[in-house]
């Protein structure tokens, strides 16, 4: 008997980030139950079931918010300001998810970069 296959299928989403970033130097890391896309160490925007999660920083967490399918991230009953979740609605075009990817990228390139920590040994 064949046993089932535990692998999901692939998100489209990373896809579409991956192209809208394009020749950008990003990095990407599994966090929050999806796929994180890094620039400089920190940040950006990144996926989940629930949606697509966007950093835009504090200062513009209200204006994000109040837009058309998003809402303040939430993580263990506690809002996240800066951070904001996107239903895929919001989404659903490309010129959406630029728009989305642009408020993300103006926030994270005001930021410095992050060092990286040299690897423990076990």
């Amino acid at each position: 008997m064949a046993k089932p296959s535990t692998s999901a299928a692939p998100d489209p989403m990373v896809a579409r980030l991956r192209a809208a970033l394009g020749r950008r130097a990003f990095t990407e890391q599994k966090m929050f139950g999806g796929t994180c896309f890094m620039i400089n160490g920190n940040m950006l925007i990144g996926t989940s079931k629930r949606g697509l999660l966007v950093r835009v920083g504090k200062g513009a967490h209200a204006a994000a918010a109040a837009l058309p399918h998003a809402s303040a991230m939430e993580m263990g009953g506690r809002s996240m300001e800066g951070y904001i979740r996107v239903a895929s609605e919001g989404t659903a075009t490309d010129a959406d998810l630029a728009g989305w990817l642009g408020r993300a990228l103006a926030f994270v390139e005001t930021l410095p970069a992050k060092a990286k920590l040299p690897k423990r040994s076990k």
